[in-house]
């Protein structure tokens, strides 16, 4: 899943990737001033061992999220619940504020019927062996084949972001100025959500009822990745798209991409200034 979303592999394209050997660390810029370090701990038993006893002070010290993956293939759940316990503990002792998230992986498996109650159940568990370290876990039920990745990934990374409230304050005031039904912000590189205003409200503050689909953000993520390696392959530089005068994709920075929609009403005969007003907010967003 790393590939996915930080390496612009398709899901069809890790199928040649081999399974991680003992820890793999990637580094990868975002948003320009920021470097997100990660550690893959491999699974493998041999190798697991050495993790909580030899290696536990140089992987789990300095931690600020600690994300545990867990197969719903696996048929040893006990075994990988020990294993999370065994992480969780020694997360206490070195790492004591770092956020947990759980990814219940490979969901595309499970019925679809089933997803949400096996996904309550694993969680409730999770959490009740989570309590005694003073964790509060974060879960997310997640497929390469689908957007789901994008959400999960979106919510961890935006933890990690220190200026989150400004760029949720920018965006909110350029909403406004525009009369935007929605805009979202996205990372350039990764196309993952930093954030979103609609008609004034964060994302965190809309409800199903407004008629939007909830999971709009990641199919987009999804979307524009996909149309992005499409340019890619092109030897096409993505900059601005424009559909029907009442959607606009543009690069807001060297490392950021906004998404406008705006209502048919409003978008008839502001194109011009729309974009004008977008570039103007440029500054706001470096």
């Amino acid at each position: 899943m790393r590939s996915i979303i930080f390496s612009n592999f398709s899901a069809f394209d890790t199928r040649r990737l081999g399974a991680t050997i003992d820890v793999e660390h990637s580094h990868f810029r975002f948003l320009g001033n920021m470097t997100l370090n990660l550690w893959d701990c491999g699974g493998q038993d041999v190798f697991m061992e050495n993790y909580f006893t030899n290696q536990k002070d140089h992987i789990f010290k300095r931690v600020e999220v600690l994300i545990h993956v867990f197969d719903v293939e696996s048929k040893e759940v006990g075994k990988d619940i020990e294993i999370f316990t065994k992480s969780l503990s020694q997360l206490r002792e070195f790492s004591p504020d770092a956020k947990v998230f759980v990814l219940l992986h490979k969901i595309d498996l499970v019925q679809v019927e089933r997803r949400e109650e096996l996904f309550k159940i694993m969680m409730a568990k999770l959490q009740d062996v989570s309590n005694p370290y003073g964790f509060r876990l974060t879960g997310f039920a997640t497929s390469i084949w689908d957007e789901s990745l994008y959400k999960a990934w979106s919510s961890i990374v935006c933890t990690l972001i220190p200026n989150m409230g400004q760029y949720e304050l920018n965006l909110t005031k350029l909403q406004e100025i525009i009369e935007a039904q929605e805009i979202i912000l996205f990372e350039k590189t990764t196309f993952l959500v930093i954030c979103s205003s609609n008609n004034g409200k964060s994302a965190g503050q809309l409800t199903n009822k407004e008629g939007l689909d909830p999971k709009r953000f990641e199919k987009i993520s999804n979307i524009m990745k996909n149309f992005k390696q499409s340019a890619t392959k092109l030897k096409s530089q993505f900059k601005t798209l424009n559909l029907n005068d009442n959607l606009f994709i543009v690069e807001l920075s060297s490392n950021l991409m906004i998404f406008v929609v705006m209502t048919p009403q409003k978008s008839a005969n502001d194109a011009g200034l729309i974009q004008e007003n977008i570039k103007r907010a440029r500054v706001h967003f470096q």
